[in-house]
């Protein structure tokens, strides 16, 4: 008998946690559930969160959470409840698989059979931003080693167990170089290690077109936050509906499973809603929790409903749906064929083991050296002429050299273009006049002057050089 926590969310939340639970406790699964409330009465009831503190420990001693969809009440500085947790908890997998139901569920890609395991922690998400001067803001795109090793990990191990034959990573590291080359190269790295499973990478733009296009080409996809979350959602939704979506969070520690949709507060208290996205997240706990026999009934007995043709409302289709139903009678209908298999579309067969995944071994430290600075300027001008200017008397005294400035990364000093548009937030990097490596106190020695000379330097940036490597990026036309 597995604990789990079950929160049944806003909106359509209950209606279809209700029926989620009816399916797979008729289906013989071994839990029992602790209910916590989350969501929307606990934004409002002042708690930014969403979450109270008592609900957490629930959360942490059961280590399985199956959540409904929740509403994040607007503006008031409500966080979101999903990202807190799977920060919180450390889930850095986000697990979908996106099938065709085809000829049951409309798609225009029959052959679709694809599963996006997506970064779940780090990347823009990490939610670090800042205002630098009256036009310019600026988010921090964060990506460790420890994310992109266990996050690539994840997708091989993941392809393995479920018999998958390859995995396809998507990054921008054409573009940035430091942050998706990382996750690129950790991902060329871990690939030798399953040869039996073929590799390949796309640039995101072109990738996301193919999958949009020719999803059947693709099997496991493995990228970094932002990306798996728009892609995601899009490939969901080219497969025949968001609302048929499940999704998981896994951890080293607790997983979260739950539909990728919405709390549709529309629909609320109808007896309307599909229930079938929240099931799926159902389903993939009860493999997480190795009731494996019963996920594959469940399962099993979903495709045989829509394969019947008993569709909710978001589904049905005059000529192929047989039976519109609602969110309870889908569920009786779905109990009904427990025991059966889709003679259509494929029945599944899940593996029985657990996957578990090696713990993150720390590298040695490199040789690191410190070979220059940026320090960024708020001056509101558009002539970087002028801003070098200011900047210039800080070099002989400092013992440095102003070797660039860039406005929004483009290089605007010297040999700059007039017609290139900047804003008042200028990146002015400096480098050692004699030898490679620069002094700390150089560039708090820098600093200091420039305030004396009412220089408004906003934020530095160091520029390392790792094992002899430059570890931080060029100005756009360098």
């Amino acid at each position: 008998m597995q604990k789990i926590t079950v929160a049944k969310g806003d909106g359509i939340g209950p209606e279809i946690m209700d029926a989620t639970l009816k399916i797979i406790i008729a289906a013989g699964a071994q839990i029992e559930i602790e209910e916590i409330e989350v969501g929307e009465q606990v934004y409002l009831a002042g708690n930014t969160a969403g979450i109270a503190r008592e609900s957490w420990d629930v959360i942490r001693r059961n280590k399985v959470f199956l959540k409904a969809p929740i509403t994040t009440p607007q503006g008031g500085g409500y966080k979101s409840l999903n990202v807190t947790t799977r920060k919180f908890l450390g889930l850095y997998s986000n697990v979908r698989p996106c099938m065709s139901l085809h000829p049951f569920v409309k798609t225009k890609h029959p052959q679709m059979d694809i599963v996006i395991v997506r970064e779940n922690e780090e990347d823009l998400y990490a939610g670090i931003e800042h205002q630098q001067t009256d036009e310019v803001v600026q988010c921090l795109k964060l990506i460790s080693r420890p994310g992109c090793e266990k996050i690539v990990r994840y997708a091989f191990e993941y392809a393995r167990q479920y018999k998958r034959k390859k995995v396809t990573c998507f990054t921008k590291d054409n573009i940035m170089k430091q942050t998706d080359g990382l996750f690129h190269k950790v991902f060329d790295e871990i690939a030798v290690e399953y040869p039996e499973i073929e590799n390949e990478h796309w640039i995101i733009d072109i990738g996301a077109a193919k999958m949009a296009d020719t999803p059947e080409v693709f099997d496991v996809l493995v990228m970094p936050n932002l990306y798996g979350d728009v892609l995601s959602d899009v490939a969901a939704q080219i497969a025949g509906s968001v609302g048929l979506a499940g999704s998981a969070n896994i951890g080293s520690e607790c997983a979260m499973f739950e539909a990728i949709h919405g709390s549709a507060p529309r629909r609320a208290g109808q007896n309307l809603a599909n229930p079938s996205g929240l099931l799926q997240g159902a389903i993939m706990m009860l493999n997480h929790i190795g009731q494996t026999e019963v996920a594959e009934k469940v399962q099993n007995a979903w495709l045989k409903t829509i394969e019947d043709g008993t569709h909710t409302y978001d589904i049905y289709k005059e000529g192929t749906s047989k039976l519109k139903v609602g969110t309870s009678e889908f569920a009786d209908a779905v109990i009904a064929n427990l025991g059966q298999k889709p003679t259509v579309l494929k029945p599944v067969t899940y593996a029985k083991t657990t996957l578990k995944l090696p713990e993150y071994k720390r590298k040695a430290p490199s040789k690191k050296e410190l070979v220059g600075v940026d320090v960024f300027v708020h001056h509101p001008t558009t002539d970087p002429n002028e801003v070098a200017a200011l900047l210039l008397q800080l070099e002989m005294e400092n013992k440095v050299i102003l070797s660039m400035i860039t406005n929004r990364g483009i290089k605007v000093w010297p040999d700059g273009f007039e017609e290139t548009f900047c804003t008042d937030h200028w990146r002015c990097r400096f480098k050692p006049v004699q030898g490679k490596q620069l002094a700390k106190d150089a560039i708090a020695h820098l600093l200091l002057n420039a305030h004396k000379l009412g220089i408004d330097t906003i934020k530095t940036e160091n520029l390392y050089e790792f094992n002899g490597i430059p570890a931080f990026s060029l100005g756009q036309g360098q």
